[in-house]
């Protein structure tokens, strides 16, 4: 008895010992974090800081009049930039922490604002995200309704009164777009149309519902690769690099098909046919065009929504200190080597 009850009385004792233990390495841990929360703020800024001096660093080559996939901004090996020779956007060590960058330009993209009074444009978006042509009418007029400043409904469109028999009811914007992800509000855009092929790394949106087996997209036999999300941003320039944006991105300039498209990308890419390497040949101006559509007239249309420039830049950055980790996204607008504006910033 007496060898039991000692042999009881180790276990709860080693027990108490053992949920201290883990207390101390959880009390420890936090206070590790609160003690690197400021540095690893710091960190973070910094990471942005230095991709402005990146994307103003591009600009400080004459014989480079073009934002492309191959250059250092972009995560690319760089080209003739002796500025930018020894930049790193991983792994930059600073102090006790360190952090990696990730910039992407929005001219690969189209403005969905601009997009209001450009009906052809957003049928064109749909089709190429391969939208049921019954379905198309429903999402371009809620667009527009969503964004101009009246309560007039479009037709096949939906303004606050359709909002509010939602569950949880809430209002039309009734303005501009600020965040791409503000299209899982509106009326016949689900996950499946807003994230494209990706929709099921993506939880549903809560304002949205649908009978089950219906996903507003064509079958699965549907060539459709992208979704809303990877065709349209909310700042940009209104124009359409041809140097960074994607196959279905470039169908959004008027005039250009999948061929076009598709002979653009192997133009610009050199002779791998691998967009962001050192044998990239991007397009110095739009007017050198005409080498993948042989067609003066049709170039002399598309020219007006493309650009070689980019201006718009969301910017990520990872930021880590010991076991402390945290993401920074800001928003960027280069105007010139000396002038990188921060837009917006925030973290998770």
């Amino acid at each position: 008895m007496a060898l039991f009850i000692v042999m009881v009385s180790i276990f709860i004792l080693a027990f108490l010992a053992g949920g201290l233990a883990y207390s101390m390495k959880v009390e420890t841990k936090l206070a590790m974090n609160a003690n690197d929360e400021n540095d690893l703020e710091w960190v973070g800024r910094s990471g942005i800081e230095y991709a402005r001096w990146v994307l103003g660093g591009q600009l400080k080559t004459p014989n480079e009049p073009y934002d492309s996939l191959n250059q250092k901004w972009a995560g690319g090996p760089g080209g003739t930039n002796d500025f930018l020779a020894d930049a790193s956007l991983t792994d930059v060590e600073l102090g006790k922490g360190k952090f990696s960058v990730k910039i992407v330009d929005a001219e690969r993209k189209f403005d969905i604002n601009l997009a209001l009074n450009n009906e052809a444009l957003l049928q064109q978006a749909l089709i190429l995200i391969g939208i049921d042509a019954s379905d198309a009418p429903t999402i371009i007029a809620s667009i527009q309704d969503w964004i101009d400043t009246d309560d007039n409904t479009h037709i096949n469109g939906a303004e606050t009164e359709y909002y509010q028999g939602q569950n949880p009811p809430y209002e039309a914007k009734n303005g501009p777009i600020d965040d791409v992800s503000e299209l899982l509000f509106i009326k016949g855009i689900t996950p499946e149309i807003y994230w494209g092929p990706n929709s099921t790394n993506h939880p549903s949106a809560v304002f949205q519902s649908k009978t089950p087996g219906q996903t507003g997209l064509l079958p699965v036999t549907s060539v459709a690769s992208a979704g809303l999300v990877d065709i349209f941003t909310t700042v940009s320039s209104g124009r359409i690099n041809i140097n960074t944006a994607s196959h279905t991105g470039l169908q959004l300039i008027p005039g250009v098909t999948d061929n076009i498209a598709t002979e653009i990308i192997r133009l610009r890419s050199g002779p791998d046919g691998a967009d962001g390497t050192e044998d990239d040949t991007p397009f110095r101006n739009t007017g050198e065009l005409i080498n993948a559509v042989p067609n003066r007239q049709l170039v002399q249309q598309m020219i007006p929504f493309c650009t070689v420039r980019s201006t718009t830049f969301q910017v990520q950055v990872d930021a880590e200190i010991g076991q402390s980790k945290r993401t920074y996204y800001a928003l960027l607008v280069r105007n010139s080597p000396t002038d990188v504006q921060l837009l917006n910033m925030y973290w998770k």
